[in-house]
């Protein structure tokens, strides 16, 4: 199994309210000559959490930490104009994002969250995902501050 110190947040860079699924992605991916859809998890507009990679297997969705990070995208990132970055979750993908989150810190004690732009000039995940999930990097829930 690998050693997973990463769980790294990514927006898929498409306009508000275009729903964006883990196949579409997959295709782009494989468009670019890559073997596989590069992240491991990709969050609906609904909600829906669909597979991408398995994670035992390594991603293709941040250079230089691909080896010890999980890959999680959601579909959205951009204003309705398509150029600019906006935080477009919906309240599902809020919702299903910290869930899955939660469920991969509890399988991966040492796992801090970052958004892809702690590493990259992007402005993806479109918000501060470091910031905004310190407390489950940290092990603690948000309100009552109890373990993880």
């Amino acid at each position: 199994m690998r050693k997973i110190d990463e769980i790294i947040v990514h927006c898929s860079a498409t306009r508000e309210g275009q729903d964006i699924n883990a196949k579409t992605i997959r295709q782009w991916h494989l468009d670019r000559g890559w073997k596989d859809i590069g992240y491991h998890y990709v969050i609906l507009l609904d909600g829906t959490i669909e597979k991408g990679r398995e994670d035992k297997n390594e991603g293709a969705h941040t250079l230089g930490h691909n080896h010890s990070s999980i890959g999680i995208c959601y579909s959205g990132g951009l204003d309705k104009d398509g150029k600019t970055p906006k935080d477009t979750r919906t309240e599902k993908q809020e919702e299903s994002l910290i869930s899955l989150l939660l469920s991969l810190k509890k399988e991966h004690k040492e796992a801090i969250v970052y958004g892809h732009r702690d590493f990259s000039n992007k402005a993806c995940p479109s918000f501060d995902a470091t910031s905004e999930y310190k407390w489950i990097s940290n092990g603690y829930c948000k309100d009552t501050q109890e373990e993880i």
